[in-house]
């Protein structure tokens, strides 16, 4: 379309040059508080009070601004990053919130705009997701860890609390790369969440005897890692079996760990997602009875404890039309999704409609630094926004 490229490519260039805040050079890692996060605090912050927005940073370390009175609708995303991440993933979603300020500025309103920046939505850094949206909702993080990291950020923990949003924040909205391949294999520029995917995750413990590999016969063994891999063999059938199911066996950890000899011990990770609760249920059960199977013919024991457990969490349905009108108002076909990616925007939703646009991600990559955008998807995501803005009324 051409209208808002300018503003796109702007916005790219943001988002690039925040990437060069990072825990590590040559790297996008960038953690809940971390060092690097005061820069990115203090690069953001000039672009918001350039754009007329009155700035400050909450005790959960959250960067937040906002441009006129009364109720209002919050635009944001996450500032932090995994380890070796990409240049967009969450980034482009506060640097979108903040151009459309522009377009809030260009009539008269009686309501208010508030663009956040949360400091943690990766779980990176302490193993727990969602410190920065958690404390909006009236869910403070409250680990040890994470309030001395605050401290030493210079926030306050007792200060928790003020970090909730009253009745004045209305709507909350959210822009976010879609960090997988179906808007490309479409070839669509955006996508409206209907659903993010609920997720259970554990921990499995296979136990076995370490004994030496080449004195020990086949029929011998107690080989914890043989046990290991025939059930994630088993953990991809279940998977299989469902659309829109999803099963992932991410890290394993095997003692000793030697060459030549057989492992006694493996501890994996399991990650189930499904945008029906039933279904995630129904394969999480069957997938830990895979585990215990294996026990039962092979002289090995298996343990879980579970991690996470976060069901799906539909956008609101007024909210999710209204940014359906806006996509369609805007030139673009509306097409409903999916997020297989837990994002900020399943937390806020615990208090106020919520909803999220996603853009189309290159190759499907994220979490990798050859994640990108394209110019035009920016645009069009631009374009939406402005669309919204404009048809928006707090109820």
């Amino acid at each position: 379309m051409g209208q808002f490229l300018e503003e796109a490519e702007e916005i790219i260039r943001r988002c690039k040059t925040l990437a060069e805040c990072t825990e590590e050079p040559g790297h996008i890692t960038r953690t809940f508080l971390s060092e690097p996060m005061h820069e990115v605090h203090r690069r953001i912050r000039g672009w918001m009070e350039a754009a007329g927005l009155r700035t400050w940073v909450d005790a959960a370390g959250n960067l937040r601004a906002v441009i006129g009175n009364g109720p209002r609708l919050m635009i944001g995303s996450h500032l932090d990053s995994v380890p070796h991440g990409g240049a967009f993933d969450g980034v482009l979603g506060v640097m979108l919130g903040i151009a459309l300020v522009k377009r809030w500025a260009s009539q008269p309103r009686d309501w208010g705009l508030e663009v956040v920046g949360f400091s943690e939505e990766e779980g990176v850094r302490f193993g727990v997701p969602f410190i920065g949206s958690r404390a909006l909702v009236g869910d403070p993080v409250m680990d040890d860890g994470v309030l001395d990291a605050i401290r030493a950020f210079g926030a306050d923990p007792a200060q928790l609390p003020q970090a909730a949003i009253g009745d004045d924040v209305k709507a909350y909205l959210e822009f976010h790369i879609e960090q997988g391949p179906v808007l490309e294999m479409n070839r669509l520029s955006l996508g409206v969440v209907q659903t993010i995917v609920g997720q259970s995750r554990y921990e499995l413990t296979f136990r076995g005897k370490a004994n030496h590999a080449g004195t020990t016969p086949m029929n011998r063994r107690s080989d914890a890692l043989a046990a290991a891999a025939e059930w994630i063999r088993s953990v991809e059938w279940i998977a299989n079996e469902r659309p829109g199911l999803v099963a992932t066996v991410g890290r394993l950890e095997v003692a000793p760990g030697a060459a030549n000899v057989i492992a006694g011990l493996v501890r994996a990770s399991l990650d189930v997602r499904s945008d029906d609760n039933a279904v995630r249920a129904g394969a999480v059960k069957r997938i830990l009875m895979a585990a215990q199977d294996m026990v039962d013919w092979r002289t090995v024991t298996a343990t879980y404890e579970q991690v996470l457990d976060v069901p799906a969490v539909p956008m609101d349905p007024a909210m999710v039309r209204a940014l359906r009108t806006a996509v369609r108002a805007a030139g673009y076909k509306a097409h409903l999704m999916a997020s297989g990616a837990g994002h900020d925007a399943m937390i806020l939703a615990r208090k106020v409609p919520s909803a999220m646009l996603l853009l189309r991600s290159p190759g499907g990559i994220s979490h990798h630094p050859a994640e990108s955008v394209l110019a035009e998807d920016v645009e069009a995501a631009l374009a939406v926004g402005r669309r919204f803005l404009d048809n928006w009324r707090p109820s």
